[in-house]
């Protein structure tokens, strides 16, 4: 079959596609992708597809969609029939699709139909893609043929198609990365401006992202593509994403992701988690995420190894490769595991069902620290982190997660765009090739087990030890932008309105009855402010001296056209996490941090 993307109208938020299916005459159906490789979830954007027309030999053919699976067309194809031409536009207008006036992502999945029924890896497919008049592309797939604005690509088969994004853009560069490291990687970026480009593309940026190759070399043992491209752009219109692919990553941050030294912190994990993905996730991947086609539901049991392990290889690699700092690592790890360890429906909801429930996750962010969400990420981080220093514990300094990297993702070799499955029973095997012990109870338990507290094991065992501080860190402060963060005091996220975003269970706040939504208006008969905040959190320290620090704090909240006086009973002043060094133990964090490459 074939597929040609038509991204001429993406500045206006519309994409196209012809596409020719060889057929039979009799019933067919063909389908548009539902269950997204990396997504775990069933999030095909079905509801944007429009203007979908049919023809065989230049006339029209009728199509209905199936009453059940929405994402299903079924025609029948006329006698002399033998390709079925299909044109369909995307509506690019939700959020979260990555088009700007000056440059689009192009997710297969957007656009394409292919045969029902059958594998998508059996599935050939020729694909092409028009973009508008001066713009540049950059993507794994191979070009074949380019004719004007026009890319004919290799052939390929669909599943590894939906796998290939394209990144297209006016204002594009495309930048060799790691000389001498074969096979090739590029930095292909796109922004909304000239400038941009120069701004983000420092110095310091392109000197970390040229390290983390080797690194993840080191780190892995092995490569699993026939080249690498990081697809990035750099945009207010596209904004902050992250989807992992084999031989590509599809990131974006806003226009100055990386010049802006606040941001360049924040966003320093997000190259090194979607590079390692092509190893934990695309090569590697658990048995019940490796569907035969994207119709098949997935089972996401295993999802605090996909997103946990590659969270914590992600964020050293980070340092590793000079895009965060130590500190910053400890900073950001700090925030997590304090956030985890006060997050009260950990004693009902364990970590394997927010593995297993991935795709009912997301909505509105308020009260998640009851219903938890996406945890199977910082969870599985700090499982990770636990499983390093037990595996260092064991071998007497010897061995650590890095040996487990070598057992697990490079079995096979250096090896082309391949997939190899595992379940949990390799896991542990593999587990004990390093180091034996009795692994499948360990993981058993910390995703199974209900705890109103985190595992902060693996913290405590190298070295370190969460404490809190009256003063935010950088980190924090960078995450929370404007953002009020009283959440692990008064249990209260406030924007800087006065609205309250979010309520911790059994805290103070709730204690008191306060609701998202509700806007604070005075706070100890002050206007409501972060300073007025701050000045009545401070009074009420045991040892503050300005008023009666047994006091509650007294807040005047409305509600549509309802005030109300509410009084929380708090004197703990300012709490924010940090990581303190533990005395007389060594320093096996830091070890971990430490770059393989000299």
């Amino acid at each position: 079959m074939t597929i040609t993307a038509n991204l001429t109208d993406a500045p206006r938020k519309l994409l196209h596609a012809e596409i020719e299916i060889p057929v039979k005459p009799g019933p067919f159906t063909f389908t548009a992708a539902k269950w997204i490789p990396g997504s775990h979830s069933p999030t095909g954007p079905i509801g944007e597809f429009a203007g979908i027309v049919v023809t065989g030999n230049g006339q029209a053919i009728p199509w209905r969609r199936d009453d059940i699976d929405l994402y299903a067309f079924h025609v029948v194809v006329p006698n002399g029939v033998t390709r079925l031409h299909i044109h369909d536009d995307f509506l690019a207008v939700s959020q979260g699709i990555d088009v700007a006036p000056n440059l689009a992502e192009l997710e297969w999945e957007r656009l394409m139909f292919y045969p029902a029924g059958v594998p998508v890896s059996q599935i050939v497919v020729v694909p092409s893609v028009i973009v508008p008049e001066g713009w540049h592309l950059g993507t794994a797939l191979i070009p074949a043929k380019s004719t004007g604005n026009t890319t004919t690509f290799a052939q390929t088969t669909i599943r590894h198609l939906e796998d290939s994004p394209i990144l297209t853009g006016r204002y594009f560069k495309e930048i060799p990365l790691a000389p001498g490291i074969a096979p090739q990687h590029f930095l292909d970026v796109a922004a909304d401006s000239p400038q941009d480009l120069d701004q983000n593309l420092t110095p310091a940026f392109l000197a970390a992202l040229n390290k983390l190759v080797p690194e993840a070399w080191a780190m892995y043992g092995s490569h699993h593509y026939d080249s690498y491209h990081f697809l990035l752009t750099l945009s207010d219109f596209a904004g902050r994403h992250g989807q992992e692919h084999q031989e590509s990553s599809n990131n974006g941050g806003s226009h100055n992701a990386y010049s802006d030294p606040v941001q360049a912190v924040s966003n320093g994990e997000l190259l090194p988690h979607e590079f390692t993905h092509s190893w934990n996730g695309k090569y590697r991947r658990p048995v019940g995420l490796d569907t035969p086609d994207f119709a098949t539901p997935m089972k996401g049991e295993l999802l605090w190894v996909y997103e946990g392990l590659t969270r914590l290889l992600g964020d050293v690699l980070a340092v590793r490769s000079g895009f965060e700092t130590p500190e910053q690592f400890r900073e950001a790890l700090a925030y997590s595991a304090a956030s985890l360890d006060q997050k009260p429906g950990r004693v009902w909801r364990n970590v394997e069902d927010s593995a297993i429930s991935a795709p009912i996750q997301g909505g509105n962010m308020a009260y998640n620290n009851w219903r938890r969400s996406f945890d199977y990420y910082a969870e599985g981080e700090l499982l990770w982190l636990h499983t390093d220093m037990l595996i260092r514990e064991l071998t007497n300094g010897q061995k650590s997660l890095h040996d487990f990297c070598l057992v697990f993702f490079a079995k096979g070799g250096n090896t082309a765009p391949v997939t190899v499955p595992y379940n949990f029973d390799e896991l542990v095997a593999d587990l004990n090739q390093v180091a034996p012990y009795d692994w499948a109870n360990f993981l058993r338990e910390k995703i199974t087990s209900l705890s109103p507290h985190a595992d902060l094991d693996g913290i405590t065992q190298s070295g370190w030890t969460l404490a809190y501080s009256d003063e935010a860190s950088d980190y924090e402060k960078g995450e929370m932008g404007k953002t009020i963060d009283a959440y692990f005091s008064l249990g209260l996220l406030v924007r800087e309105d006065g609205t309250i975003g979010d309520v911790r269970f059994f805290s103070p706040a709730f204690e008191a009855k306060l609701s998202p939504g509700e806007k604070i208006i005075t706070i100890d008969g002050r206007a409501f402010s972060r300073s007025a905040l701050h000045k009545a959190l401070m009074e009420r320290k045991p040892e503050s001296t300005d008023v009666d620090a047994s006091k509650p704090i007294f807040i005047t909240v409305q509600l549509g056209n309802a005030l109300r006086d509410v009084p929380i009973m708090y004197h703990d002043g300012e709490r924010f996490p940090r990581l303190e060094r533990t005395v007389n133990m060594p320093d096996l964090l830091s070890d971990l941090l430490a770059p393989l490459v000299k």
